[in-house]
């Protein structure tokens, strides 16, 4: 008996299949072509040459600490963390709205007694007796998915989780740049308090020399008074220049999920921007294909294409089968015998017919929806080349300043010393000398800012890019 009800709930089910189940209602996902002039390469670095992305970009500034801070940062950082708990959740989403399509299988037991009191009886039932029952029944139901509603469902939940793992792929890029960007600053101001520490020794040599000069007569009280006035404000530098660093530290602290803490600049070498590697020539615009932002834009307007179809979906008629199969018997040795077994099996089908334009209406919300995400993933796709061009014209311009600041900078300590040797000579006021001196100081400090420019910079390239780039050739030494 269970095999030919089994038997005929299946062929059922096949039956409305061969009427249609398996057609799914509304468009089928295409990526949206927008009237936007795409170009093959990025305007500022246009080439025929051709990369392919790596992950580990910030490993172009070949500094083993930093690598290590990065890891650190992005296996304890509580954001990702937090992602990352999302992620799992839509996961599990993802395999409720699949268990949706298949049927919910229920077992059910009851026992039942009876007692009639002493002044009731019915027809068979004795006043004053007692009767029992026991049922075991197992019951499936299932609604058929004609339209392809529940496969829609689906789908927008599988785009949700890739939305979610392309969100927290976002967060790790965010708190990946942010790592490098605060380990870059932070050696810029190290660099800064070693230059300022430097200007603070020198105007400390010269107030010592101007007042053994003073004292012989070779000077005026006016070249001490503003030896001594240079080396203050040289001083009253430096406290600020060690809060900042505090500061930044503080955050990179934070971001490696570490308590805040500071520490004494270290000594940095004075070789540090010639270990980058530059920027090739040629970077095809297809890279912008690697950015977590644009991917998850996709998967929302996928989400929104099959929310779309679910909406199409519920102008049709729903089909549901339910079944069920047991035993009943008043004696539980004999539960389960063949002439005790009850079965029960029921098609039914709703069709909606009025409901005031409520379903249509959704069905234009949905549509609606699906537009909006169009535009967003189109200005999505113009902000990131915006981004890149943005990137490549900074680094370019920079790049031209650094030139001009060294230039500067040679200059300037040649000046210095002509100045210096003058007014050992007497040719010249003090005065003159601490213009020079400071702008010999603050020229150093300028190439420490544009350098610090021209490697967040970077930063910002390659978050642009969603990554970084290798040449063709290359690719076969990675693959070995």
């Amino acid at each position: 008996m269970v095999r030919t009800i089994t038997i005929a709930a299946l062929g059922l089910t096949a039956l409305l299949s061969s009427c249609g189940i398996g057609l799914r209602v509304g468009p089928d996902y295409e990526r949206p072509i927008e009237d936007i002039d795409i170009h093959d390469s990025f305007v500022q670095e246009a080439d025929t040459s051709s990369f392919l992305p790596i992950a580990a970009w910030w490993e172009v500034f070949g500094d083993t600490t930093l690598n290590r801070l990065v890891d650190e940062a992005i296996d304890n950082n509580l954001d990702i963390r937090k992602a990352g708990a999302v992620v799992m959740e839509l996961r599990a989403r993802n395999v409720q709205s699949r268990a949706d399509r298949f049927p919910s299988i229920n077992l059910n037991g009851n026992y039942d007694k009876k007692s009639l009191p002493e002044s009731y009886s019915t027809p068979g039932m004795m006043a004053g007796s007692e009767t029992e029952s026991y049922n075991l029944s197992v019951a499936a139901s299932h609604e058929v998915d004609l339209w392809g509603k529940m496969s829609r469902a689906h789908e927008a939940a599988r785009a949700d989780l890739e939305s979610s793992i392309e969100n927290r792929n976002i967060i790790i890029q965010s708190i990946t740049a942010e790592t490098v960007t605060l380990y870059l600053q932070m050696e810029a101001l190290e660099r800064r308090i070693h230059i300022a520490r430097d200007l603070v020794t020198s105007y400390r040599k010269s107030v010592r020399t101007i007042e053994g000069r003073y004292r012989r007569g070779l000077t005026s009280i006016l070249d001490l008074k503003q030896a001594q006035r240079a080396l203050a404000g040289g001083e009253s530098a430096l406290p600020q220049l060690r809060q900042e660093l505090g500061s930044v530290q503080h955050l990179l602290s934070v971001i490696l999920g570490r308590y805040p803490e500071s520490s004494p600049p270290r000594l940095q070498p004075e070789d540090y921007f010639g270990r980058l590697d530059p920027v090739p020539p040629g970077l095809p615009s297809d890279l912008l294909e690697n950015r977590p932002d644009i991917r998850a834009a996709e998967s929302r307007l996928q989400a929104l294409n099959a929310r779309y179809g679910v909406a199409t979906a519920n102008l049709f008629p729903r089909i549901t089968l339910t079944h069920s199969f047991g035993y009943t018997s008043p004696e539980l040795e004999n539960l389960f015998r063949p002439d005790n077994v009850l079965w029960n099996l029921v098609a039914g089908i709703t069709q909606p017919i009025f409901h005031s334009g409520k379903l249509l209406a959704e069905r234009k919300a949905a549509r609606a929806r699906y537009d909006q995400g169009v535009a967003d993933y189109a200005k999505t796709v113009l902000c990131a080349f915006a981004e890149v061009e943005n990137a490549l014209l900074t680094r370019r311009e920079q790049l031209g300043r650094r030139e001009h600041i060294i230039d500067l900078l040679e200059k300037a300590r040649i000046t210095q010393e002509i100045a210096e040797h003058r007014y050992a000579r007497g040719l010249i006021s003090y005065l003159t000398v601490l213009d020079a001196c400071k702008v010999r100081y603050q020229a150093e400090d300028s190439l420490v800012l544009v350098d610090l420019a021209i490697l967040t910079n970077r930063v910002a390239l390659h978050r642009a890019l969603g990554g970084n780039w290798t040449e063709p050739e290359k690719k076969k030494e990675v693959d070995k």
